[in-house]
């Protein structure tokens, strides 16, 4: 495992903080009630890997008695404090090396993030936090979410030029390294230390504007990576994007569908 593409990875959120906590969306209450429903109580502790800004956090307190978010970038946990949760400790650390006891959790979960961790190591460091019949479960949306035909093409459109730019360009693909998140559930059934493995759906209505879906493709590492290295490379086809949304929707609040897979593991 390389530690310097680990910090490329966390640098990767540098400098959007607030974007990324403006935008992307709240956690639904799903996730816990499904790990409360496998365990058949509350859990005593809950983990959050790569809890980013705190968003993933503010659906536990009051459903389980101690709550820990792990995180590598202060930039986020500066956020993530200002949230103050009940019973929230925050830890700056790598998903693979978290500094907590063995045995510690009852459920770990990791929301928008487990793509970003080296698998094998992090499973090994979520097993050895967990307890005997803990659960470990990835989040992680699909994008672009359902709002509008015409917005989501030109999403598409965007991201595919992001890929590209990324793909054939060394000093912008140097800058980070994920894990496919359509390997997320073979890498826990392989891991092999859980008895039962699985994957849900499930989707979750938020209201958005324009603003909003501007700050969600702002919020998105990969653009950000771009408009910091090389901005001339998608300054055209980003101000294009952002006047499309803006003509599209003018000042209108609307409903959006964030789509959601769950893969979780019961030790």
């Amino acid at each position: 495992m390389d530690l310097k593409e680990l910090k490329k990875n966390a640098d990767r959120f540098t400098g959007f903080a607030d974007v990324y906590d403006s935008a992307r969306p709240a956690m639904p209450l799903y996730p816990a009630e499904v790990i409360i429903r496998y365990l058949g109580r509350n859990p005593e502790c809950a983990v959050d890997l790569g809890c980013g800004t705190g968003l993933s956090l503010a659906i536990w307190p009051g459903r389980c008695d101690a709550l820990i978010g792990v995180e590598p970038s202060m930039e986020m946990l500066q956020i993530a404090r200002k949230r103050n949760l009940p019973g929230c400790r925050l830890v700056q650390a790598y998903a693979h090396d978290t500094m907590l006891p063995d045995h510690c959790a009852d459920a770990v979960i990791s929301s928008q993030s487990f793509h970003w961790m080296e698998p094998a190591a992090t499973l090994a460091e979520i097993n050895r936090i967990l307890r005997p019949g803990g659960i470990f479960a990835t989040v992680d949306c699909d994008w672009p979410p359902v709002f509008d035909v015409r917005a989501e093409k030109s999403y598409q459109g965007l991201f595919a030029l992001v890929h590209e730019l990324e793909q054939s360009i060394p000093d912008l693909n140097d800058n980070m390294r994920r894990w496919p998140k359509e390997q997320h559930l073979k890498n826990i059934r392989q891991s092999g230390y859980f008895g039962y493995c699985r994957e849900v759906t499930f989707a979750n209505c938020e209201s958005a504007d324009a603003g909003r879906i501007i700050r969600l493709a702002q919020s998105q590492g990969g653009l950000q990576n771009i408009l910091k290295n090389r901005p001339e490379l998608i300054a055209p086809q980003w101000e294009q994007y952002c006047r499309q949304i803006r003509d599209l929707f003018a000042d209108n609040v609307f409903a959006i569908d964030f789509c959601y897979r769950m893969r979780l593991g019961v030790k």
